[in-house]
């Protein structure tokens, strides 16, 4: 008997989900390293994102400064990386990005 696999569900239903894309400023404020961080975002909740700037300075081994990172994503996982930067203390805004598209 074959069962339907509840894991392909949900990652269909996520694929007809809008997405927007967005710019997302984050304060590193010495909690949690830069690479860490840049790793969570992408592997723990599988956002791809480009670095458009980054002010890191290392002292003692932690991270401080800003990044502003350029991701596309559906609102569920927005929300989820929200939570997560906001229980980690890590302060963030974020700007819808818009571009004229010219034909």
């Amino acid at each position: 008997m074959i069962t339907p696999n509840p894991g392909l569900q949900v990652l269909q239903s996520k694929l007809n989900l809008p997405k927007k894309e967005l710019i997302l400023e984050i304060e590193l404020n010495g909690k949690m390293k830069f690479e860490h961080l840049m790793n969570t975002i992408y592997n723990q909740f599988g956002i791809c994102h480009k670095v458009l700037s980054a002010n890191v300075e290392y002292v003692n081994g932690r991270s401080f400064g800003s990044v502003q990172l350029y991701v596309n994503v559906n609102s569920e996982d927005f929300e989820k990386l929200e939570f997560y930067l906001e229980n980690n203390k890590l302060l963030s805004t974020t700007i819808e990005y818009v571009c004229r598209k010219y034909l």
